[in-house]
């Protein structure tokens, strides 16, 4: 199976040996590869360019995984794989939580790996639209621009969302004034396996209200309908795009 042309990873890991035999498994899969062996090296090449997944290892000298997670869902809507030795439930809970899609366990077939990314990426890719058809989202004062992944308030300020954020918010979006229930939700923000950390729902929802909502204590856009899930309670307007 090929890759769309461009597929960019960025494989962060502090094992140079396992991260440089990964990559070269990767590359012979049809992905681009760029590697770093700490934060700091991968902040740089964050800044540098454009990737379309991070495989993220959380046990690093210096700055974590976790925290790295966490900058990058606050700045960029970029899916995260975690790849480590940490297996306890706990782990994958927190790291679904702040930001991440998915998670490997230490060792791990790379097939399994592979199969995983190809199903963020599935997930995550922007859908082919014309320009000139391209529709935006806009609701009590917010516009989000789906194409360009971009959030932006009444007064044009884009805020930044994750990858799981932004997925979360289009489910809204397109179900306005319905409730969905967590399992609906974690079928189309995290996907397989995902069943497992039902509470990783309840946390980017509430992320979510702290971002868009007046109140994050009183939401008054997403609604938690007791005993049947979330609902968007705003009316919702698709507009064309600027050609």
């Amino acid at each position: 199976m090929s890759e769309p042309a461009g597929t960019r990873i960025l494989l962060v890991d502090d094992e140079a040996a396992l991260r440089e035999a990964l990559a070269d498994y990767l590359v012979r899969q049809g992905f681009a590869v760029m590697q770093a062996g700490n934060a700091i090296e991968a902040r740089a090449l964050l800044g540098q360019g454009s990737f379309d997944l991070v495989l993220l290892d959380i046990m690093m000298p210096g700055e974590d995984g976790l925290s790295l997670c966490r900058h990058m869902a606050e700045t960029r809507a970029l899916p995260v794989i975690f790849i480590t030795a940490r297996g306890e439930a706990t782990d994958r809970i927190v790291g679904l939580e702040i930001g991440g899609d998915d998670y490997v366990v230490k060792p791990f077939d790379p097939r399994e790996l592979v199969a995983r990314i190809r199903s963020v990426l599935r997930r995550s890719v922007r859908q082919p639209v014309e320009v000139a058809e391209a529709q935006v989202y806009q609701f009590e004062g917010w516009t989000l621009d789906p194409l360009k992944r971009r959030l932006t308030d009444r007064e044009g300020a884009v805020v930044a969302i994750s990858s799981a954020e932004f997925r979360l918010l289009m489910a809204f979006l397109d179900h306005p004034r319905q409730v969905l229930d967590r399992d609906r939700l974690l079928d189309m923000v995290q996907g397989r396996e995902a069943h497992l950390f039902d509470r990783a729902v309840d946390n980017q929802i509430s992320r979510l209200r702290r971002k868009i909502e007046a109140d994050s204590r009183n939401p008054q856009l997403i609604q938690t309908v007791w005993g049947g899930g979330y609902m968007l309670a705003a009316e919702v307007r698709k507009t064309l795009g600027p050609a």
